[in-house]
């Protein structure tokens, strides 16, 4: 494999496949976000991303559009050609039989299936194959299926909110609502890319929430612009660690159409007996030691469900949890300007550090102004 100097229109082409993956996040997960652009001497012939597992791949749809022009023509692709037979056939021969002389791929792709393989067909087909250009882009499209390839885990994304000293609830538990509808807005949109929402049974049995992604809302944030239908929202896997089995399942989660996994350290023997809407399913883990949940056990179970994407929106206790034991990859916060006082609810709970060495470090990536509040982006060091 070979990283060529790429030109500035190679630089204008892969941007496009980039910006065309990008289209399908709503919606293509398990699979990665993928877009292909074909081009000749006349300029673009052929564009396609893909959108929905089961469907076609973006070089195939980009093939269908390019018909007999994609005959000597370059390809840019932002993750590797598949090599293998899934529920479509491998897209590494569709660009060999049409003819493709050159591609350009900005990331091998980490799926184990693949992994070199769609580019060593390319290769032994008398294709040019570069690779490398613009690969943080293409990374940053599929952070969570590169994690659940490489490490077996999905990648964990903790949203709270808060007011500006750090406080999620009131002393009596009273949070609605710090803060604005905007802010709101916005978390339907997050939402709606995630594989899976996880909360504890404290947050269910409080609350009562929904879990879900309400479209009406979600048309309104300036993100997304009316890009996919109602039909084609795609309600996250909706997972609840009730350790000891507390919750009554008459909750508004077991209402509403969709799966529903419980976590727990001890099956509960009712599930059956109960006429639920929802798909409900059990995982029972191990203890950690100290009579909680195995979060690494249970992080690596979830990648039987194929979940790229986790979010969490839990309390303080199960939040620092997460913290503590650097299962985080990126923290979202949404931050009221707002002042609750010193007997207010804190943000996470975390031990009592004693050196600034041993507090939690995090590394800020972008601030917005949405509507009237703030929202943080950190990643984990």
């Amino acid at each position: 494999m070979n990283t060529a100097q790429f030109s500035d229109l190679d630089k204008h082409y892969m941007s496009r496949a980039i910006e065309l993956a990008e289209k399908g996040r709503f919606t293509t997960s398990p699979n990665p976000n993928v877009g292909c652009v074909i081009v000749n001497s006349e300029g673009i012939v052929g564009e396609g991303f893909h959108q929905k597992a089961g469907l076609a791949h973006a070089e195939v749809n980009a093939l269908a559009m390019a018909k007999t022009q994609a005959s000597n023509a370059t390809c840019y692709v932002t993750l590797e050609p598949c090599s293998h037979h899934g529920r479509t056939p491998p897209c590494a021969l569709a660009l060999t039989k049409a003819g493709v002389k050159r591609v350009v791929v900005a990331m091998v792709d980490p799926n184990p299936q693949v992994a070199g393989r769609g580019i060593c067909i390319l290769q032994e087909a008398g294709i040019q194959v570069e690779i490398g250009l613009l690969e943080n882009e293409a990374r940053h499209l599929n952070r969570g299926f590169i994690k659940r390839m490489q490490v077996k885990q999905p990648r964990v994304t903790v949203k709270l909110a808060s007011s500006l000293d750090g406080k999620t609830a009131l002393k009596n538990g009273n949070s609605q609502w710090i803060t604005g509808s905007e802010a709101r807005i916005d978390v339907q949109y997050q939402r709606a890319m995630q594989s899976a929402i996880l909360t504890g049974s404290a947050t269910v049995l409080s609350d009562d929430p929904s879990l879900n992604v309400r479209y009406g809302e979600l048309q309104k944030s300036p993100s997304f612009a009316n890009e996919i239908g109602v039909s084609d929202v795609r309600q996250p896997i909706r997972i609840v660690l009730d350790s000891r089995n507390k919750l009554t399942l008459n909750e508004k989660i077991f209402t509403l159409a969709g799966k529903v996994i419980l976590v727990s350290l001890s099956a509960r023997k009712d599930l059956k007996s109960k006429p639920f809407i929802a798909d409900v399913e059990q995982i029972v883990c191990s203890d950690d030691g100290c009579g909680r949940i195995d979060l690494n056990q249970l992080l690596t179970r979830l990648t039987d469900y194929e979940i790229n994407d986790l979010w969490i929106e839990a309390g303080a206790t199960l939040s620092g949890e997460f913290f503590k034991q650097k299962l985080v990859d990126q923290f979202i916060l949404y931050q009221a300007t707002k002042l609750m006082g010193d007997q207010g609810r804190n943000l996470v709970n975390l031990p009592d550090y004693s050196k600034m060495d041993d507090v939690v470090q995090l590394t800020l990536q972008e601030v917005a102004i949405i509507g009237d509040d703030i929202r943080l982006i950190s990643k984990r060091d």
